[in-house]
């Protein structure tokens, strides 16, 4: 019987898979309708066609064929629309996956009847590596040749891995689903910075939206069931959920005013801002800094690879899903410059769904009562609400 749940549960993974990549490709289909393909241009490089010379008519001279467009360093093969779709969507979903999966191991599970709680050392190490990999990205594709604002970034960097901070700390009170769901209320704080902060105006559908994620999270951690195995999440965990989504609108701040900055100090440049790696390295490097002196301040550093000395498969563990984290964050742009950010938010919101589901079924202390299921299909009824509302505009 158990495996035969067991059959059941991998089939029903695949058809959800499936029915993900169908999603983003509807979405890429209405994108591709309506809007030409947009590549950075401190990505590209343009030349012209070699064909027949222009010939001059009576209505003038006939114009030159289009230039085409390819990205630095590939060879002009045309690639498929939907076969880039393939590429971006399967790179987002594994990567993160893959990081979704070591990540829960890393803080949910017992290793010799002890419990990794050295976050600053996780951070310091996984922002090192995407540091070096934007690093190894920016000396292989160029920089984008424009000044950048290298504070600003800083600054955005050290929020930024605040809110991991708190949120990865949150996995040891509160369940991964839970997690998921409330970073899934990222949009509320956003917007209520931006009421008070902006003087921003949003529309009733906006408004609509936030209500739906807000009731579903509510019902989620007020609905939920006792359980018989696994610890039910804890108070504090729920505050440092809410420290998370503090310092993620602070970032989001923070990242409008490097965008700002960077026009400012770019004057003669239209549309001036750093190239993705660019900013990867500098928002990592600043982040993997504060990480470390926080880790020496707090004990992370020295008592984390004390830890991971005794249980090294910790260590392989934050070294592999910080890999994935990397290389994802690569797949984010691939598919951001090949489409817009209507797929690319597709694929990352059904990409969530996918790994909170799998979480419930691979680990039966994640086991969500009836009460519970309605208050996530409410959060990502929300979420993609905003996707259709994106496409229909």
């Amino acid at each position: 019987r158990a495996e035969s749940a067991h059959r059941a549960s991998k089939l029903s993974e695949m058809k959800f898979l499936f029915a993900t990549l169908a999603l983003c490709a509807l979405s890429a289909r209405a994108e591709t309708l309506t809007d030409a393909p947009r590549l950075r241009p401190a990505l590209l490089k343009s030349r012209q066609a070699v064909g027949t010379p222009a010939i001059a008519t009576a209505e003038g001279r006939q114009p030159q064929p289009p230039a085409t467009r390819e990205l630095r360093g590939g060879s002009g093969m045309n690639v498929p629309r939907e076969l880039q779709l393939v590429i971006g969507a399967a790179g987002i979903f594994f990567s993160f996956s893959i990081f979704a999966v070591l990540q829960e191991d890393v803080y949910k599970k017992a290793y010799g009847g002890e419990y990794f709680a050295f976050t600053f050392l996780a951070l310091v190490i996984e922002r090192g590596v995407n540091a070096l990999t934007a690093y190894l990205g920016n000396l292989a594709l160029g920089p984008s040749g424009h000044n950048i604002p290298h504070k600003e970034i800083f600054n955005s960097g050290i929020s930024q891995m605040l809110a991991m901070a708190a949120s990865n700390e949150a996995l040891r009170y509160v369940s991964f689903p839970t997690q998921v769901l409330g970073k899934s209320c990222k949009m509320v704080p956003v917007m209520a910075g931006g009421i008070v902060l902006g003087g921003k105006r949003y529309s009733f559908a906006e408004y609509l939206q936030v209500a739906l994620i807000t009731l579903g999270v509510s019902v989620f951690n007020f609905g939920g069931k006792k359980k018989k195995v696994g610890k039910p999440d804890q108070p504090f965990g729920l505050l440092l959920l809410g420290a998370s989504l503090l310092m993620d609108a602070v970032t989001g701040g923070l990242q409008d005013k490097v965008k700002k900055t960077t026009k400012e100090i770019n004057p003669l440049v239209k549309g001036a801002k750093p190239s993705m790696h660019e900013s990867m390295l500098w928002t990592n490097a600043s982040g993997c800094l504060v990480a470390l002196l926080l880790a020496l301040l707090t004990g992370h550093l020295v008592n984390g690879l004390a830890f991971c000395s005794k249980h090294p498969e910790v260590l392989k563990a934050i070294v592999v899903y910080s890999i994935s984290s990397a290389v994802g964050q690569n797949f984010v742009y691939y598919t951001l410059t090949q489409f817009n950010p209507l797929v690319l938010t597709t694929v990352t919101t059904t990409r969530k769904i996918f790994s909170t589901l799998f979480s419930v079924f691979r680990n039966p202390e994640n086991s969500l009562s009836p009460m519970q299921w309605g208050g996530t299909s409410l959060v990502f009824a929300g979420l993609i609400g905003d996707i259709a509302k994106k496409m229909m505009s």
